[in-house]
């Protein structure tokens, strides 16, 4: 208690006295520890439900033991979020805007952003242009990750995922691997940050085994705290079904 007394504020201490899991409030104070969360970056995890979104692909003891650095992320699924929530953008959810209008609002508020995106994520480089025999393409965002050591592809779509926004995603995941990526780096992850998409379609568009390429979507709105529940219970009952099937 003396430790923690040291490196929190009462302010962090009244939030996590909230949080009605000890595994859960181990988690968020270490968490805070390791990245001098302030208290306002705090409140904001905890009420987007970091802890179970994470959960989601993982399990109870891994999330903890990565937050403690006893475990470093071994696989990009351990620390990318699905949803992510964009709400300090002020993007109004019954506006019309364009890619290039998320990518703005990002640019802007990117720190906010890196929270979101989790340990580990720097900034490279915005609309990266590439060449390729001749061709000329535009690379939305692009990052890097000192954890799992490799450059991390962000391509934004604000319409409903297509198959064709896959492939053209691979396409600047492999230019990344065969043209950027140095010798001790580990393989590009690719990320489409997407309006709305269908995870048969990701599935299927997909090898299987990939660990390359991710469909995120993204929400304007913190949800409330019967959505989250509803949406975890329904994520829940989907990898136990998956379960029950694979045995």
């Amino acid at each position: 208690m003396h430790t923690l007394y040291a490196q929190l504020s009462w302010s962090q201490y009244k939030l996590l006295l909230s949080v009605d899991s000890q595994d859960k409030r181990a988690f968020y104070i270490a968490e805070t520890v390791k990245n001098n969360w302030t208290v306002r970056q705090l409140e904001r995890q905890i009420y987007s439900s970091l802890y179970e979104r994470l959960l989601l692909s993982n399990d109870k003891e891994s999330i903890l033991a990565v937050a403690r650095n006893e475990k470093q992320p071994s696989d990009a699924k351990e620390i990318i979020k699905d949803p992510m929530f964009l709400e300090f953008l002020g993007l109004k959810r019954e506006a019309s805007y364009y890619e290039r209008d998320l990518e703005s609002a990002i640019i802007t508020h990117l720190q906010d952003f890196l929270l979101e995106l989790g340990n580990g994520f720097s900034f490279v480089a915005r609309q990266k242009r590439i060449h390729i025999e001749g061709d000329e393409f535009f690379v939305d965002l692009v990052f890097y990750n000192r954890i799992l050591q490799c450059f991390v592809i962000i391509e934004i779509k604000t319409a409903k995922l297509t198959h064709q926004d896959i492939g053209q995603l691979q396409m600047y995941v492999n230019y990344y691997d065969r043209i950027e990526k140095l010798s001790h780096e580990n393989p590009t992850i690719g990320i489409l940050l997407c309006a709305n998409k269908n995870d048969a379609v990701v599935k299927f568009t997909l090898p299987e085994g990939q660990k390359q390429i991710f469909a995120s979507q993204y929400e304007l709105y913190l949800p409330t705290e019967r959505q989250l529940l509803e949406e975890v219970s329904k994520e829940m009952e989907s990898f136990e079904k998956k379960d029950q099937k694979s045995e």
